[in-house]
């Protein structure tokens, strides 16, 4: 078996092990009705891939004059440019944000180590650069190669890469029936076992959207997670749900 099939298989097992510590159901006699009432937790729960990669770097420039510092940036940013699109990434998808302007200075100290003033460095400019793209494979292929422009002179900060999904909202509405149809079948389950038939639907409460990576140590929280560092991710969404049941 594949670890990716090893690790969905432990994310199932995981999953129905938190429900069923998680869960809650029981029955109980409402004082003002001859009906009993059950309530029950469904939980929906599906692997997904991200479809779009956000990278983002730095890349910086230092002169005595704010004039040389501005010059050499731009030449900085036509070779970030280049090296961008002869990767394979489209004009269109590079972004490149407004520049940030820093005197560099350092401090003084004499004999004793006592601070006795600061020496001038020189401006230190710094410009952002950013992709969004649907490549993902040749966006991480470029944010672990970017470092090949120090070659050519240019002082490169890159980040790690950031994965988002487009289509959160259909995903939403499939975890929402899963977890409904989940949270039925277990009501239909207790009520048979019980010797009752299951009646009309008297409430119905949605938990929170989850997302974790698969591969990663994200812990679920009550405001809801939301990963964007694994390119790989597990989606998932509970109901609660109260039925009347008929003796």
């Amino acid at each position: 078996m594949s670890n990716i099939k090893k690790h969905y298989w432990l994310i199932a097992i995981a999953a129905v092990v938190s429900v069923s510590i998680l869960s809650y159901s029981y029955v109980h006699r409402n004082s003002y009705s001859d009906k009993n009432e059950i309530k029950v937790k469904g939980i929906g729960l599906e692997n997904f891939e991200s479809n779009l990669i956000v990278w983002e770097g730095n890349f910086y420039a230092m002169d005595q004059s704010l004039q040389g510092s501005f010059q050499k940036l731009k030449t900085n940013r036509a070779i970030v440019k280049d090296f961008l699109i002869n990767k394979g990434i489209n004009k269109s998808d590079i972004i490149f944000g407004s520049v940030s302007t820093n005197e560099k200075k350092q401090t003084l100290y004499n004999s004793e180590g006592n601070r006795i003033g600061e020496q001038f460095l020189g401006y230190q400019l710094s410009q952002e650069v950013k992709i969004d793209s649907k490549k993902i494979d040749l966006v991480e292929d470029i944010s672990r190669s970017i470092t090949e422009v120090l070659n050519q002179g240019v002082e490169f900060y890159s980040r790690s890469p950031r994965y988002y999904f487009t289509n959160l909202e259909s995903l939403k509405h499939d975890l929402i029936s899963k977890a409904t149809k989940d949270a039925k079948k277990r009501a239909e389950i207790m009520a048979k076992e019980a010797g009752a038939s299951l009646g009309d639907l008297k409430n119905a409460d949605m938990g929170v959207f989850q997302i974790v990576g698969q591969n990663s140590t994200d812990e679920y929280s009550w405001g809801g997670t939301y990963n964007t560092s694994d390119r790989y991710k597990t989606a998932s969404v509970t109901m609660d749900l109260t039925y009347e049941i008929q003796n």
